[in-house]
């Protein structure tokens, strides 16, 4: 066998539908497009949410709350039993988090949380820790410094 002798298997590659090329061609006069209406005319596109005319949805239905999108801030979060896999003494910072593959992005800054179990001393430098886990990096030994963004 040689690359020459390769082609697809039967029936896998159909060829191109030409529309609009006549009568012969199975897709002439309409193209494909059916009889009259708005779909069948050229320079149509249909705009997202438009219902015929009628009150659209997004418009019938009532507004409640707000929204804070423009300025939250999205906080990378990590585990302390992620922090497991760090040495005795170590300064683990956002930077070693990323080097490490724990945290993928720092996005606005690192929050670490209490979740799992923590058995060395540590000094943590994050954006911003939970109650719990301040409390349990304490409690090894360790530290926890908040750095400014």
């Amino acid at each position: 066998m040689g690359l020459h002798n390769l082609k697809p298997a039967r029936g896998s590659v159909r060829k191109r539908k030409r529309v609009g090329r006549g009568p012969g061609s199975g897709t002439g006069k309409t193209a494909g497009r059916g009889e009259k209406g708005q779909k069948s005319r050229s320079g149509y596109s249909r705009k997202v949410g438009f219902e015929g005319g009628q009150m659209p949805l997004h418009r019938r239905v009532p507004k409640r709350g707000f929204t804070n999108s423009p300025f939250r801030k999205e906080f990378a979060e990590v585990n302390l039993g992620r922090l497991e896999v760090f040495e005795e003494g170590t300064i683990v910072t956002p930077e070693v988090l990323v080097k490490w593959g724990i945290v993928k992005k720092v996005r606005d800054g690192v929050k670490i949380l209490g979740k799992g179990d923590l058995t060395k001393a540590l000094t943590v430098h994050a954006h911003r820790f939970s109650a719990r886990a301040k409390e349990r990096i304490a409690g090894v030994g360790g530290k926890a410094e908040v750095l400014e963004r």
